[in-house]
């Protein structure tokens, strides 16, 4: 018996959340005491609250899997979804080099790295389904502001 469009059509979608929780796990290992060391950082004052970072990151991996999901949706495997394993990988080894490591410095080339890998991922995205594009809009704007961030902290630490 085959399975119905419906089902066919979400098959998919928990592999893409698998991906992106993998990513997210990577990160919450990495900066398991990362609240108590960003508060011990010389931060500028616009950066914001130590308790912000979880919700926003957990609301962003959600857009992040739906947008590799919808692209997948459309031709299966492409290279737009190559793209978007690249940013996967940059955005799990940031975190290890900002908390685990405290390589200010090297965690703000490679989340540069992320950032244009988002701003390709956004643009292969857009040629096969808008919505997933703007889906990773947030995120693109959240790295930017992260990557202002890293380096405000480099220059302070």
């Amino acid at each position: 018996m085959l399975a119905s469009p419906a089902i066919r059509r979400f098959a998919a979608l928990p592999l893409f959340v698998v991906a992106v929780a993998l990513v997210a796990t990577v990160g919450s290992l990495a900066s398991a005491n990362a609240s108590s060391d960003y508060l011990a950082l010389a931060k500028p004052g616009w950066a914001p609250p130590a308790w912000l970072f979880g919700p926003v990151w957990t609301l962003l991996y959600g857009m992040i899997a739906v947008a590799g999901w919808m692209v997948w949706r459309v031709r299966g495997w492409t290279p737009a979804l190559g793209v978007y394993a690249v940013q996967l990988v940059l955005n799990a080894a940031w975190t290890p080099l900002f908390f685990a490591a405290g390589q200010y410095g090297l965690a703000f080339g490679g989340i540069v790295l992320l950032w244009l890998a988002i701003i390709v991922n956004v643009v292969a995205f857009w040629r096969l389904r808008r919505s997933a594009a703007l889906l990773l809009m947030p995120y693109l704007l959240w790295v930017s502001f992260a990557a202002a961030l890293n380096a405000a902290i480099w220059q302070l630490n």
